[in-house]
């Protein structure tokens, strides 16, 4: 636990603030998915990312992605795609960088079906890449 705690003291003040904010978010996102029908968190994050928050700098891609990453390594249990992917989705908004959210299905070879959840910006995997992502066929998506 105190390791924890040295590792988040030396990150930097606007470090340790997308850490807090992604940890959060991602938390929040995760009772929402289990409490609310998809679209309705979906519409729920997407007056969060329009509305309330205005951040006074710039963040890099790379500093937000890392966030949700170190977020979701200190969250209880396993953060699954699609609540990782909904949170960058909201950084980013917040950050003005454009983003689409995805979601396809594969059929693996031992039946039944998988489901991802990954988050491109210009064309790229920003957030969720897999080596066999082109195995999934995209349902939609969803541009913020």
């Amino acid at each position: 636990m105190m390791k924890r705690v040295q590792n988040f003291l030396r990150l930097r003040k606007g470090d340790r603030a997308l850490f807090l904010i992604s940890w959060l978010l991602l938390n929040g996102i995760r009772i929402g998915l289990w409490l609310l029908p998809f679209k309705v968190l979906q519409a729920r994050l997407h007056q969060l990312g329009e509305r309330i928050f205005h951040p006074s700098s710039q963040a890099t891609l790379g500093r937000l992605v890392r966030a949700v990453n170190l977020g979701s390594r200190y969250s209880p249990g396993k953060v699954k795609c699609l609540a990782r992917a909904l949170a960058i989705q909201v950084l980013m908004t917040w950050y003005s960088y454009d983003s689409n959210l995805r979601i396809g299905v594969a059929k693996p070879t031992h039946g039944g079906l998988e489901a991802h959840a990954w988050v491109e910006h210009q064309g790229k995997v920003v957030m969720g890449y897999l080596p066999d992502l082109a195995r999934y066929y995209p349902l939609s998506s969803t541009p913020r």
